[in-house]
């Protein structure tokens, strides 16, 4: 089974995915340097009740000497899962993908479609906003 993490602001905005191949702490923690490292570390974040979450939180905040706050509150974290809501309608129909790295191409590009619709592209270097999508997906 694969995993799609995937991390949204409190206003819903899309701050960062990824598709990994196990549910477990190393790719929990991965991805935790990857949306810091991007964005900047947060006060608290919201997860459900899975442990690798956990795991890879605690450890983060050991081995930076970070105080980031988890909680599991379930109406918080629901930001999340309805954006899951509109992967899954796009990925219901095509009953799957045959490898790995067409679904991770596949549900980069709903992502960065729908963190377009929701006004999320910034304009730099002067690049119309075709240009900026064909270099995010290049």
């Amino acid at each position: 089974m694969k995993y799609l993490y995937r991390a949204v602001d409190n206003a819903g905005a899309t701050v960062d995915f990824l598709l990994t191949a196990k549910r477990d702490r190393k790719a929990a923690l991965r991805f935790l340097r990857k949306a810091i490292g991007q964005h900047g570390g947060p006060e608290t974040i919201t997860i459900d009740k899975s442990g690798a979450n956990t795991a890879a939180i605690e450890s983060y905040n050991a081995e930076h000497e970070a105080d980031i706050e988890i909680r599991r509150i379930k109406y918080l974290n629901n930001i999340v899962e309805q954006g899951h809501r509109a992967m899954k309608r796009v990925t219901r129909p095509t009953l799957g993908f045959k490898s790995f790295r067409s679904a991770a191409a596949t549900l980069s590009g709903i992502e960065l479609m729908h963190m377009i619709r929701k006004d999320q592209l910034q304009t730099r270097d002067e690049l119309r906003p075709a240009q900026q999508f064909y270099a995010l997906a290049a």
